[in-house]
């Protein structure tokens, strides 16, 4: 079967379209704005039903979108970078009311300085509010992953809102063929969102709002919202083979690639990932026992999954497209964690940082990673944080700063 061409923002617009949403609170901003010009055309054409309601900010956007989640109604928005950061306060409420809804990031890097080019730093700040996270790769799995977000926020079971993050750029304005699934499909895989809480009668009312709590009753709430969080990991189980059988398509919470044989493996996420499935090929290619572990989901941690990928393995390199200033990459620290107990963990872990601020993953980086990492493999000593950088563009940072007056020499 065919697939349409399209960009990842417009995959993400259909995602939301097939659906069916009820209500798209929305603001622009660099890259993501295509997603919510998509819906917005859309709505007011008849082609969607929805209600499109224009914002004055990220923080009333996602302030809207999740009271109206609350009342039950089925709520899609989308956002990016400084946006995601506006809109954090309300990010910890939502999740607090447990309001399932599905909100879209095209990854950016933060100021400052500022670039409109993607790294991860936006999407790993929000990791901690309480939202579910799925990291997409291609186009493809743009639109599927908010299909599979809506049922597992609206689960029962969850009842929590999901971020779908997808590259700015490279991913946001790519167009790849994708294959539109049947609406008659999705309505299978995705029936109308009826909560529970709306069924209660006047008599005995259910309420859904903030309180002010002791300590007891606060620390029991945030606990079950953990536990929630948790029940995504199966819940998402379920919601993958229901996918597979009605579009053919498998998705689980991480994937592996090459990685029957492979002695070292490289730990990637998002669309640079489709980078490091190159380079596999090409060290595989060398007679290089070499794979890869995409990470898909991050919130909730797929730590036994990660644990079963990697057990065993001579050496394991995290590839973070993020840096938490004095600690290094975030991703690493927790395949660190996860590992730890394990009697058969890695014999070295190797830490890299690279594509900050879209900077390109060239082929003798990945190249470098793969050498460096068995290297380490052999010693039984880990690396890192290492920052992937050329010499040449080191040098040519080092002139700028002479022609700035910052360098003598």
């Amino acid at each position: 079967m065919e697939g349409e061409m399209m960009t990842g923002n417009l995959a993400a617009a259909w995602g939301a379209r097939l659906v069916d949403v009820d209500y798209v609170p929305a603001f622009p901003i660099t890259p993501q704005t295509e997603i919510v010009e998509a819906l917005a055309k859309w709505c007011e054409s008849g082609a969607m039903a929805a209600r499109f309601v224009t914002m004055d900010s990220e923080h009333s956007m996602m302030t809207a979108a999740g009271a109206a989640a609350a009342t039950g109604a089925r709520v899609f928005t989308a956002t990016s970078s400084q946006g995601l950061l506006y809109a954090l306060e309300v990010l910890y409420s939502v999740s607090g009311w447990r309001a399932p809804l599905v909100l879209v990031n095209v990854s950016r890097a933060l100021a400052a300085p500022i670039t409109l080019e993607p790294d991860h730093n936006d999407v790993l700040a929000a990791r901690d509010c309480g939202f579910l996270q799925i990291h997409a790769e291609t186009c493809q799995e743009v639109l599927d992953s908010i299909l599979m977000a809506y049922r597992i926020a609206e689960d029962e079971r969850v009842m929590l809102p999901v971020i779908v993050n997808l590259d700015g750029f490279y991913l946001s304005f790519t167009r790849e063929p994708v294959i539109m699934p049947d609406p008659e499909q999705v309505k299978r895989f995705l029936p109308p969102f009826r909560p529970a809480h709306l069924g209660f009668k006047a008599s005995s009312p259910h309420a859904l709002g903030v309180a002010v709590l002791s300590g007891t009753p606060y620390s029991y709430f945030r606990h079950q919202m953990h536990l929630a969080a948790i029940n995504a990991l199966d819940v998402h189980r379920e919601a993958a083979a229901a996918f597979e059988q009605l579009f053919g398509r498998r998705y689980d919470v991480v994937e592996g690639y090459r990685l029957d044989d492979a002695e070292d493996v490289l730990v990637m996420t998002n669309a640079f990932a489709s980078k490091g499935k190159v380079a596999v090929d090409v060290a595989r290619a060398e007679g290089k026992r070499v794979g890869l572990l995409r990470l898909r989901m991050i919130r909730p941690w797929p730590a036994d999954a990660i644990r079963h990928a990697l057990q065993g393995r001579r050496a394991v390199a995290v590839l973070d497209q993020n840096l938490s200033p004095g600690q290094g990459g975030i991703l690493f620290q927790e395949v660190a964690a996860c590992l730890y107990h394990e009697a058969l963990r890695p014999r070295a872990l190797c830490s890299f940082i690279g594509g900050l601020g879209g900077k390109n993953l060239s082929e003798g980086e990945l190249r470098a990673i793969f050498e460096q990492t068995a290297e380490a493999g052999v010693q039984g000593k880990g690396i890192g944080p290492v920052l992937l950088y050329t010499e040449a563009e080191h040098r040519e940072m080092v002139q700028l700063q002479v022609l700035a007056g910052g360098l003598k020499s």
